[in-house]
């Protein structure tokens, strides 16, 4: 049986100018191994707590404590819980609090001479870790894009000389995918 593909536009939630990804995954993938997915096609390094929420339920790690509510997204099944035109939510990092948009754009038999997981588009480089969500995205935006903005250098150095707001990279992004996924 031939295996199912689904076509996922990933949107960075409260963010301008926009930032996201069009991921390709397949259907059997656990949504535990979507959460790698999304975080190599976004630049983040999975060094925070993560959940999804499909239709009003909480998927995630559990947690042993008992403080969060979630089922385990080892045991669910990508395609048993989503199918073309659905729409669901997966958040990283609990505090600076990163809401992502998902939406399963198509659902289609899988290409016998490709290979999946990919992330062939995408837009503007991923916020850094720990710039303290989309609030703290938007200053640091502002005083990179200004020399004269009084943390304009505090800034620059915190981010890195590497990073450009502007800058994704689909080929590198499909390569970490493929890699670690």
């Amino acid at each position: 049986m031939p295996r199912q593909i689904f076509q996922l536009k990933v949107s960075l939630a409260g963010v301008r100018p926009p930032v996201w990804r069009r991921v390709l995954v397949p259907g059997g993938y656990t949504l535990d191994r979507l959460h790698r997915v999304l975080q190599h096609a976004m630049g983040w390094r999975d060094c925070h707590l993560h959940s999804f929420e499909i239709d009003g339920l909480q998927y995630g790690e559990p947690d042993s404590d008992g403080e969060l509510a979630l089922r385990d997204e080892l045991d669910v099944r990508l395609d048993a819980v989503v199918g073309k035109g659905s729409r669901f939510r997966y958040t990283y990092d609990f505090g600076d609090w990163w809401e992502h948009d998902v939406v399963v754009e198509d659902a289609c038999t899988a290409d016998p001479d490709e290979r999946y997981p990919s992330c062939p588009y995408g837009e503007r480089a991923c916020p850094p870790e720990g710039v303290g969500g989309p609030s703290g995205y938007a200053v640091l935006l502002a005083a990179l894009a200004d020399p004269t903005h009084p943390e304009h250098q505090v800034m620059r150095d915190w981010a890195g000389p590497g990073f450009d707001p502007d800058a994704y990279d689909a080929a590198r992004a499909t390569t970490l995918l493929r890699r670690f996924c």
